[in-house]
């Protein structure tokens, strides 16, 4: 039994002496294979090429020159596939295999005997075959070495690092499986229970029953009897695997989820039926082409030629029978049930899933400690529960009900410490991403990957898939570039958040680790008090709730961190959402997250600083501190760092001991890191030969706005986002709050009984500055809302605290927004004339049900998603499920209004590329991050010069033209507004701006 001092997971099916055998692929019945959805044609090459091994009974000529392993390389769906062994995918290969991979490996050049007769002819056909076969695994291998030179290893050491790849891509839930049969193997041997941390003992007491329960129900459903909806899916896995599967999925939703410990059926069913189908087409590769004994080789043999041929005669005769007697519905469904490698679909996912949540909720259950307990029974009680909510509907006279899993708040307390014992499929990758070469056909060995983002959304896919391999070259050349990016773990900031936050966090941004305490109720009758304590009660239990999910998120980026700290280095493959906008496929650490992520990253390549890169370190270190001396010209930064050695060779010295300088710092952990490095450099006797690591950034000012200026060639609102030279950058932001304090002086002076508007000015005109106002002023060109405005703005003045009052603090953020959008509108009308434009024509499509559709610079063809969604019902062992599905219907609102940000989003990810793909051919390390560009000190001034002369090359096409042209091309009786005005600006002056990214 699990020790008494901690709640423990408690089984209350029936046990076992010991763990029951898990159900083996060879119980179930053989069904054919196909790879229509996974990219596994790299794996079976990938799994044989990786190891050489060579078969001691084949002939050995002397060793001569090594060759190359051949890159990934699968069989034809006519061929039987290679084999290998199943439980170690990636550790045997049979001795055919390594007779052949000992060809790839070695090149034979073994002489004729002249006293030998010459070989039959079948022998010399077979020897030409084998040359020829010889020969192209040759020439694969010499372009894997040249793969392998480009990434600066040797040939072995990429293939040591792809082994490891390959099983964390494909042994990850195995393995978790392969734990817990082992501790619950050591608990039946020792009769007592290991000590674990706290989630992990949950999951093993939970485990086995599920386990189980999971094999009773396949026998259940294996029966011909049997009309569970989930059955055709439930047998394809063994039953161990399932229960590591759906403990996991669901516990990571339970993670990342809304904070209060629960997470919708619908999400966590179809999320769960995906992972099952994912590691099924997996699972059935490795059977299928896993080792065999001779033995079974034989009996093979003999079946093939007799039974299998026979049955596939006989299915064969039954379908020609039954076309020509027109019975399409019976040959469909000999079809189906001979063909079950097509992909699921969100219904089988959804009830495959339900029944496993079922299962789950019937076998896991949680006994808190013996201290918290009476004297009588134990308290097991369930750990989870399903429970239905209803969620009223605005304006409707229905509300909506859904189903949600809950958690027992003793399973959510150790959420936050969950991570680390978490299965984390998508991890940044050893060697570097498969290029891209079609929508599913790049980065990941074997996991699924696919190019972008479509989120179900079919019109966008199939533009994808149709386009032309030629036409996607630039985009696919631009994510290879950046998955190639080589990044590494910085151990010395690691190890100082770590200390932060094993001591409770609260420092540089990081959440208190505890939770705010409940407020008391009030012992009176008052309805005043009362209401107030229940409105603080509501803004607690809200404050903790976002408390747990920040700490749930920290404790997966730390997870994945110190995994990772150890790599020489790993990769980020990245693709694109539906707008053209590049993103890693590794959610959690990565350069696109928090201060914690950044600061915690780095280049794995290291370059000297030289005059140019300690000059750029000292700009970035007072960019990253921030407080307006990010805002000082490069002179004014520099002598900023300069003013503060004493403090950053002490924040380098003693992080946590010292006066923690980097502490009041705006991104708290890069400046750290920054402070590190430039110690470092300035105490070396040649600063300039110090090796740098340090990503340094180059952020645009206000970047959609200097889209606009450029499409509209406006003049005044170039010079207001810094694509014209100036003495120093010039702040939209500061601009947008000095204005907004023009209006709210003005306010103010009025008589606050008449004029509600006159007490909210007074009570934040001493507020108002650029951070206020900042994101705001960011989000208004891709189309934030007054409501968007108002909650953003209202974060800002509960982050400070000045207005106690919840329904003060509400009315003052709606006036500061209005005020805020109306500043907005003043100071950017060329900019709100293009907006205006891209929506009346996005409306003039959409009124013909038709989505926006439009092709980005770099050839990506974009189509709007936003369609009316259908319901559709589907009955599971759990609930009835409600699965949205898209109709033919668009959204004509949501097309209209979302088209100008999604339009310029389109045309700041191509910019990205761009700069990205001629970084690389000048030799530079780069990262992006939408409008921030990232590369090595040293190479600052180079990236500056490349990102200019492509936004001046993007902007010197005739961008809104070819859009109106192909508008008109697409819908030629329908009539578009004509381009709007546009102003004499000369795109050449951004080469000579130095603030334009800064």
């Amino acid at each position: 039994m699990l020790s008494a001092s901690a709640p423990t997971a408690a089984a209350v099916s029936p046990a076992t002496s010991s763990p029951l055998p898990a159900l083996t692929p060879q119980t179930l019945a053989p069904s054919p294979l196909m790879w229509r959805r996974l990219p596994a044609r790299r794996l079976a090459s990938a799994l044989l090429s990786s190891f050489p091994v060579t078969s001691a009974a084949a002939p050995r000529a002397p060793p001569l020159k090594r060759r190359l392993l051949p890159p990934p390389r699968f069989p034809s769906l006519q061929q039987e596939p290679r084999s290998f062994a199943s439980s170690a995918a990636a550790e045997v290969v049979s001795l055919e295999e390594a007779e052949e991979l000992h060809h790839a490996l070695e090149n034979f050049q073994v002489q004729p005997n002249q006293n030998q007769p010459p070989p039959p002819v079948e022998e010399q056909q077979a020897s030409g075959r084998d040359h020829r076969s010889r020969h192209r695994r040759n020439r694969r291998g010499q372009q894997a070495q040249v793969a392998a030179a480009e990434h600066g290893m040797t040939y072995h050491k990429y293939a040591s690092l792809r082994r490891r790849q390959i099983r964390v891509e494909t042994e990850a839930w195995e393995q978790a499986a392969k734990e817990y049969r082992e501790l619950l193997a050591d608990m039946c041997e020792q009769k007592l229970a290991p000590n674990l941390p706290y989630i992990k003992s949950l999951f093993l007491g939970w485990f086995e029953p599920l386990r189980d329960q999971i094999a009773a129900e396949q026998e259940l459903v294996a029966d011909r009897g049997s009309r569970a909806s989930h059955g055709p899916y439930f047998n394809m896995l063994p039953a161990d695997m399932m229960a590591v599967i759906t403990m996991h999925k669901l516990m990571g939703l339970l993670m990342t989820g809304s904070g209060d410990g629960s997470v919708r059926v619908i999400q966590a069913a179809c999320q769960i039926g995906e992972a099952i189908e994912h590691e099924v087409r997996i699972h059935r590769f490795l059977e299928k082409t896993r080792k065999k004994s001779n033995k079974e080789k034989e009996n093979e043999e003999e079946i093939c030629d007799s039974d299998i041929s026979k049955e596939q005669q006989r299915l064969r005769k039954k379908v020609t029978d039954l076309m020509k007697k027109q019975k399409l519905r019976q040959v469909r469904k000999i079809v189906k049930n001979q063909d079950d490698s097509r992909p699921w679909g969100q219904d089988a996912h959804a009830k495959v899933g339900s029944r496993l949540i079922e299962l789950f909720i019937e076998t896991a259950h949680i006994q808190p400690a013996a201290s918290q307990s009476s004297d009588g029974l134990p308290d097991i009680r369930p750990a989870f529960r399903h429970e239905m909510r209803t969620v009223p509907k605005e304006q409707q006279k229905l509300s909506r009900r859904y189903g949600v899993i809950k958690c027992d708040p003793l399973v959510r307390q150790g959420l936050d410490r969950t991570a680390k014992h978490m299965v984390i499929l998508y991890m940044p990758m050893l060697i570097p991403p498969i290029c891209w070469s079609g929508y599913d056909k790049g980065a990941h060995l074997f996991l699924p990957s696919y190019v972008m983002r479509t989120h179900g959304a079919r019109q966008q896919r199939e533009a994808v898939k149709r386009a032309p391999k030629e036409q996607l070259q630039s985009v696919f050349e631009a994510l290879n570039t950046l998955g190639s990016t080589k990044w590494r773990v910085n151990k010395r900031v690691l190890s100082i958040i770590d200390r932060i936050w094993s001591s409770g966090g609260r420092l540089a941004d990081l959440v208190d680790r505890a939770d705010v305490p409940l407020p008391q109720k009030p012992d009176t009758e008052d309805e005043t008090l009362l209401k107030k304590w229940r409105w603080h009660m509501r803004s607690v239990k809200k404050e903790n709730s976002e408390r747990h999910s920040q700490r749930c998120d920290i404790e997966l980026k730390l997870a994945v961190a110190r995994k990772m700290k150890d790599e020489e280095g790993f990769y980020y493959p990245h693709n694109l959402d539906f707008r053209g906008r590049a993103y890693p496929m590794h959610p959690y650490l990565n350069h696109l997250g928090s201060d914690l992520c950044r600061g915690v990253l780095e280049f794995a390549e290291g370059r000297p600083l030289g005059k140019s890169g300690l000059h750029w370190l000292k700009i970035h270190l007072a960019n990253l501190y921030a407080g307006g001396v990010d805002k000082l010209s490069y002179d004014g930064r520099i002598a900023f760092a300069e003013n503060h050695l004493e403090e950053i060779f002490d924040s380098a010295d003693r992080p946590l001991e010292g006066k923690r300088w980097w502490l009041g710092a705006e991104d708290p952990f890069q400046c750290l890191a920054v402070c590190m490095n430039l110690a470092e450099a300035l105490r070396s006797s040649s600063p300039e030969t110090t090796i740098s690591h340090i990503p340094v950034h180059q952020d645009g000012s206000c970047n959609g706005l200097q889209h606009y200026a450029a499409l509209g060639r406006d003049k005044l609102g170039a010079i207001a986002v810094n694509l014209v030279a100036g003495e120093k950058p010039a702040d939209v932001y500061s601009g947008i709050a000095t204005r907004v304090v023009e209006i709210m002086r003005r306010d103010s002076q009025k008589d606050p009984s008449t004029d509600p508007d006159a007490a909210h000015a007074r009570l934040i005109l001493d507020q108002v500055d650029r951070k206020l106002v900042k994101q705001t002023v960011m989000t208004s060109v891709y189309g934030v809302t007054y409501v968007g405005a108002r909650e953003q703005i209202k974060r800002r003045l509960k982050e400070r605290g000045v207005i106690a009052d919840d329904a003060e603090l509400f009315g003052a953020s709606c006036y500061a927004a209005k005020v805020t959008l109306t500043a907005l509108g003043e100071m950017f009308q060329a900019a709100r004339s293009i907006m205006n434009w891209l929506g009346d024509c996005a409306k003039v499509i959409a009124c013909e049900n038709e989505p926006v559709k439009w092709t980005t610079p770099l050839g990506l063809p974009v189509v709007q998603p936003y369609r009316k969604l259908g319901r559709h019902l589907i009955k599971t062992s759990l609930q009835v499920l409600t699965l949205q599905r898209e109709t033919d219907k668009v959204m004509v609102k949501r097309q209209r209004t979302a088209f100008p940000p999604n339009f310029v989003h389109s045309l700041d990810g191509s910019h990205m590329m761009m700069t990205a793909v001629a970084c690389k051919r000048q030799g530079l390390n780069f990262a992006g991050v939408h409008d921030s560009y990232w590369t090595h000190a040293c190479d600052v001034d180079t990236m500056n010069k490349i990102l200019r002369e492509k936004f001046v090359e993007l902007y010197d096409t005739p961008i809104l033209e070819n859009l109106l042209e192909s508008f008109e091309k697409s819908f030629p009786k329908l009539k578009f507004p004509p381009l709007p005005e546009r102003g004499d600006f000369d795109m050449k002056d951004v080469l000579e701006s130095p603030y334009f990214f800064n």
